[in-house]
């Protein structure tokens, strides 16, 4: 667990500093799970650049609680977590300064999330919270109060443990959890995991990854693996320690999620995961008369195709199509083998150019605009799909055919243009892997929408 926390000071003297309003929101990797919010009163005056600042005054908190009579409270949800705030170091001296006060030593762990994001996110003109989430298309309200800073601070922490994908941060916290010397039963692991789409990292008693996958119910999956009798499955059994997970709403992230994490991770229990390749492709090849022929052929890697398909049967359909829609000849698209005229000439509904009755130049300019058209190097492209929950959508950017990247927005915050979607962008490499990916999740799945520029 971590507790993201938020102080707002009176200012004044290091040290001499008393809080005025503190908000923590205990949070499990994935959602809020509890939360305290209060004004305190500090028994000293507040400094009126503060007041100014946040707009807290000193009328308001007259008949606030005293730290005193919140301490309890605070040990209470901050108990077995570590501690995150937007300049950790700050929040945390304030914090066991007034514990001090009180004659009680508070310790936690601790994780910055401006260190953090300079890490993963480099090159940002400015690190201030505000200006950092404005930057990355996070919504905040109530600016330099202590609840909306610390609700930013929980949208911002979890963009960066979606960034993180060697996983620094969760592999911290296990050996954190390790430390306790409690280690869960099994069924302890599963009850904590959602019946949802994601990716799944089981950790082993030093922390580390030994397994990862995607499923669209990383609940039952891990049941699987629990209770799986395989000698890889009796292996993981024996070795795991916890499980995390990511969720990410829909399984083309997942994917894409899963083939990169193996190849940064290397876990030992995983194999590297099969090219993903469409096995029917159309590729153009010229024929002895300078016709550009296509031909729908079983996938070879040497060749540039254009399009991909599941199967033989959809390849084909697919041809047809394209020949009905492009005013291509059958005979020229291999889908009426003959060394005369082709069915569609003798119906008047070809002009010919199986028989040389069209010039190469302009049939070939017919073939050349399917091929800009349909070749996935020229596609510039968002898939927009569903999120992790009901208020979210996930994007996935392609651009000249290259995979960009994905990132996850709140449907209050509208992506209206690309330059917005490239600041909350979490980057992902592009190859072949990651191409045929995308080609085979834009075929067979329909509930995504595009958005083409």
């Amino acid at each position: 667990m971590y507790a993201i926390l938020d102080i707002e000071t009176t200012g004044g003297q290091f040290n001499e500093e008393g809080i005025t309003e503190i908000a923590i929101y205990k949070f499990d990797g994935h959602e809020v799970v509890d939360q305290f919010i209060s004004l305190v009163n500090p028994e000293i005056p507040i400094q009126p650049f503060v007041v100014q600042l946040t707009g807290i005054n000193n009328a308001m908190l007259k008949s606030a609680p005293k730290f005193h009579e919140i301490a309890k409270r605070i040990v209470e949800i901050t108990t077995d977590c570590v501690v995150v705030a937007h300049n950790a170091t700050f929040d945390y001296r304030i914090l066991r300064t007034e514990f001090r006060r009180l004659g009680y030593d508070f310790q936690s762990r601790t994780i910055c999330t401006v260190e953090l994001a300079k890490t993963l996110i480099p090159e940002q003109p400015s690190y201030s919270l505000g200006k950092l989430v404005r930057a990355l298309g996070i919504p905040v309200t109530d600016r330099h109060r202590a609840s909306g800073d610390a609700l930013a601070t929980v949208k911002l922490f979890k963009m960066l443990l979606d960034k993180d994908i060697e996983k620094t941060i969760v592999k911290d916290f296990i050996k954190f959890e390790i430390e306790k010397g409690i280690a869960p039963k099994l069924q302890d692991i599963i009850n904590k995991l959602p019946a949802k789409t994601g990716i799944y990292y089981v950790h082993n008693q030093a922390g580390a990854i030994i397994n990862i996958g995607k499923s669209r119910n990383i609940k039952k999956r891990i049941n699987q693996i629990f209770t799986g009798i395989t000698n890889t499955a009796k292996k993981i059994q024996k070795e795991v320690f916890e499980v995390s997970y990511e969720e990410t709403g829909n399984e083309l992230i997942a994917i894409l999620k899963e083939t990169e994490a193996i190849k940064v991770n290397r876990p030992v229990y995983n194999r590297i995961p099969r090219r993903n390749t469409l096995p029917w492709s159309i590729y153009a090849e010229k024929d002895s008369n300078g016709y550009l022929n296509l031909k729908l052929q079983k996938t070879d890697g040497r060749k540039k195709d254009i399009t991909s398909y599941n199967n033989e049967t959809d390849g084909k359909n697919a041809l047809f199509r394209i020949t009905d829609e492009f005013k291509l000849c059958q005979k020229l698209t291999g889908l009426y083998p003959t060394k005369t005229a082709c069915f569609k000439h003798k119906i008047k509904e070809c002009d010919g150019a199986c028989l040389g009755e069209v010039s190469a130049t302009e049939y070939n300019l017919r073939v050349q605009n399917f091929i800009t058209k349909n070749n996935f190097d020229n596609t510039s492209m968002v898939i927009i799909d569903r999120g992790r929950s009901v208020s979210e959508r996930s994007a996935v950017l392609i651009e000249n055919g290259q995979l960009k990247g994905y990132a996850f927005y709140d449907l209050n915050y509208q992506i209206t243009n690309i330059e917005i979607l490239r600041t909350i962008l979490i980057p992902m490499p592009n190859n072949r892997d990651t191409k045929h990916t995308v080609q085979t999740y834009l075929k067979k799945n329909k509930g995504h929408k595009i958005m083409k520029f």
